[in-house]
């Protein structure tokens, strides 16, 4: 604002020295006046310059530190995105590894589960009776009817013998007896298929192959010669299963004894 007072005065007194110049002044002190106001004009010109220098040179600092400024903004805005993508890469990456260690460990417990599931004894029931039984009970005692069924009774008499000897409390021993006992006597191994028949009686009297089981020990006494104790057999075996299959049979080999 000053400034402005200052130019406008000197422009007052330039319009006034013309004037004056016009006719007014026409000595020295005119001319010394002239020459004072001219001085304040160059004074004013040159302060009015370096104001506008230093002006301009203040601007285009704080235009400098501006854009300085702006351009650190614009690396720290760069440099927070590159942060940003990188934690999303990471956050991506271990979203997956955990679905991953997830997955293995449902595979895993699965696995486990199936494993136990084989493991665990299930309800089973041969010739008529129920009872629990391990996987590996019932895949080797179904091994060893398979060789049976398939006429190798030398190979079956080996098969059921180790079961029995492996599974000694197994709900399968009466049935393995049973078969063994067949094998046996299909080898005319009579003494020890009487053995195995009589074992079964022993372990489960009112076993369904019971009947089945006295009629072949009576086979078994006639195969061996000894006609008496086959005709005692037959006879328990009426009495103790009338209502059998094998009684009717025992009844036939009765009438053909006497």
């Amino acid at each position: 604002m000053k400034m402005r007072v200052r130019i406008a005065t000197v422009l007052f007194a330039c319009c006034f020295i013309g004037a004056a110049q016009a006719g007014i002044f026409d000595d020295d002190e005119a001319r010394k006046a002239i020459l004072d106001l001219r001085q304040q004009i160059d004074s004013v010109r040159k302060e009015s310059q370096s104001l506008i220098a230093g002006e301009t040179l203040r601007t285009t600092e704080e235009n400098a530190q501006l854009r300085r400024s702006l351009l650190d903004l614009q690396n720290q805005i760069e440099s927070l995105r590159s942060d940003q993508a990188k934690i999303r890469g990471q956050y991506e990456e271990l979203s997956r590894s955990v679905s991953e260690l997830q997955r293995q460990q449902k595979d895993a417990v699965q696995g486990m589960d199936d494993r136990l599931r084989k493991m665990e004894p299930t309800s089973v029931t041969v010739d008529g009776r129920e009872f629990l039984a391990d996987p590996t009970e019932k895949r080797d005692f179904e091994s060893a009817l398979a060789v049976f069924r398939k006429g190798d009774f030398a190979a079956a008499q080996v098969a059921f013998f180790d079961f029995i000897r492996r599974y000694g409390q197994s709900g399968y021993v009466p049935s393995a007896n049973f078969w063994l006992g067949n094998a046996r006597y299909a080898t005319r191994d009579y003494k020890e298929a009487v053995l195995n028949f009589r074992a079964l009686l022993a372990q489960v009297p009112d076993h369904l192959r019971a009947p089945e089981s006295v009629l072949s020990i009576a086979n078994c006494q006639l195969e061996l010669k000894d006609n008496k104790a086959a005709k005692k057999t037959l006879e328990d075996l009426l009495k103790a299963y009338p209502q059998s299959e094998a009684a009717a049979a025992a009844k036939e080999r009765l009438a053909r004894l006497k």
